[in-house]
Parts: C-alpha cells; sequence; structure tokens
C-alpha cells in the first residue's frame, strides 16, 4: 500500500507544474530546514523528559 514508480513519477510533475523548476531548490531547502528543526526540538523534548524522569525518581 505503500507509493510505487508510477505515483512518484505523478508528485514530481504535479510539483514541476505547480512551482516550476526554479522554485523547487528553495522548496527543497525549506522542507530540510523544517525537518532538521523538528528533529531538534524532538531530541529536547527527550532530554527533558529523561531530567524530569530521574528527578523524579530521587
Amino acid at each position: 500500500m505503500g507509493l510505487g514508480a508510477p505515483e512518484i513519477i505523478i508528485i514530481v510533475l504535479v510539483i514541476l507544474l505547480l512551482f516550476g523548476g526554479k522554485k523547487i531548490p528553495e522548496l527543497m531547502r525549506g522542507l530540510g530546514k523544517g525537518v532538521r528543526e523538528f528533529k531538534e526540538g524532538q531530541k529536547g523534548v527527550e532530554k527533558e523528559e529523561k531530567t524530569y524522569n530521574q528527578d523524579d525518581r530521587n
């Protein structure tokens, strides 16, 4: 039930039609930055949980 090659090709074509070739690198940079910030935030929450759990045990 995952994405196959035909579905991925259609998605890429739609993105090209909507944004054009010049905008795609900018969109990918923004997407990469967003994913990176999300992961950093997730690590921060995990660190706070560990600290809270350790303090709770003491």
